[in-house]
């Protein structure tokens, strides 16, 4: 029987001390949080949403982008998962570490990165956060604690594991946060990380995005456990489901296992269970997909149906709310217009990190050049 979760303490069934490393059993919950407005200032609140239309923008023109021949290789969206993003960064410190997967724009641009760095990497500009070269699967700062995107399906989780396990070495109070897809959680590398997360108390928060599809395979398809967050009890460690469409619920969860985890070191792992709006990438037309899922995730929209909640409830007016789209729409327009005025990386700096520091006899021939 699942227990009731609070937001002083995850209900686990087991404490222990990052010094001492004890545990006691834990027990698996699925959270069931209310968008309950009168926890939330409404400064908070429309601050939520500024972000999540900031991120809707944004998002919008990147496709915009793609289909221009101005951003090359993949390019995966945050549509239809603005409020997950916004929730789990707003649980976040400056200073804590965030490792993602390949569709990171909108956490890039929530853990504090500014939207024309976002835009001119995926343009592969080298005012971007990778000076150009990693694109849109490899935002990379390490000012903000973006610590990669990662375009390996898991790649991500071993070392955002790694994070959590120096951090703990050296002493620090930070959290490392690792989100990652549905998909995931099948690969050797989930649960190895898992379990040693568990056993060496590791503080770190496995974020599990459930959008229902790992690329056109449904989760049900794919998964004997679809479930996702009931995976954490084989490693007696807790975790817990919640409403990905539900930016306070998703920020409420978030914040919790995130300050438990500072303070006691206890790993955890979070679920969260939203729609995306578009296919798996830019050029995915999502034919996978039946009409009556996409009607169900258009009606879900997590942008649409915060807007008219904050103005049912009072905390925005429908001048507020277009105001800040506005300002959203300009925000991502100054986005496209910084990373169109940056330059390409030049040639010569092709070969310049290929190593972290200088190697002998390293090779920077170019295709042309000859061999001898």
């Amino acid at each position: 029987m699942a227990e009731t979760a609070t937001r002083n303490k995850p209900a686990s069934g087991g404490t222990k001390s990052r010094r001492n490393g004890t545990r006691t059993s834990g027990k698996r919950v699925q959270h069931d949080a209310q968008n309950v407005f009168s926890d939330e200032s409404p400064e908070t609140l429309r601050d939520y949403f500024r972000q999540m239309t900031l991120i809707r923008r944004f998002e919008e023109r990147a496709a915009q982008g793609y289909t221009q021949a101005k951003i090359g290789g993949y390019c995966h969206l945050n549509l239809g998962e603005e409020a997950t993003v916004v929730g789990l960064m707003s649980a976040l410190r400056r200073n804590d570490y965030l490792f993602t997967n390949y569709r990171e724009h909108g956490y890039a641009i929530a853990k504090g990165i500014e939207p024309g760095r976002v835009m001119a990497e995926l343009y592969g500009r080298t005012t971007g956060t990778s000076k150009g070269w990693g694109g849109s699967m490899h935002m990379f700062d390490v000012e903000s604690g973006l610590l990669g995107g990662y375009g390996i399906v898991g790649g991500q989780v071993p070392l955002a594991t790694g994070a959590a396990l120096a951090i703990d070495y050296r002493g620090g109070d930070q959290v490392v946060m690792c989100q990652m897809g549905d998909g995931t959680t099948n690969i050797g590398a989930f649960h190895e990380s898992l379990n040693i997360a568990a056993l060496w108390n590791l503080p770190v928060v496995f974020v599990v995005v459930n959008n229902y599809l790992g690329m056109g395979t449904t989760v049900d398809k794919s998964s004997a456990e679809s479930e996702l967050y009931k995976r954490a009890v084989g490693y007696r460690m807790h975790g817990e489901r919640v409403d990905g469409n539900d930016v306070v619920a998703v920020n409420e969860a978030a914040c919790r296992l995130v300050e438990h985890a500072r303070e006691t070191g206890e790993p955890a792992m979070l679920e969260t269970v939203s729609h995306r709006l578009k296919g798996h990438s830019v050029v995915d037309p999502g034919k996978y997909r039946s009409q009556e899922s996409v009607e169900a995730a258009r009606a879900a929209d997590p942008v649409v149906a915060f807007r008219a909640q904050l103005i049912d409830s009072g905390v925005l007016d429908e001048d507020g709310a277009a105001e800040i789209e506005r300002q959203a729409q300009a925000d991502a327009d100054a986005a496209v217009a910084f990373a169109d005025d940056s330059p390409h990386p030049d040639v010569s700096t092709l070969f310049d990190y290929t190593y972290a520091t200088p190697v002998a006899n390293d090779s920077r021939r170019l295709p042309a050049d000859p061999v001898f």
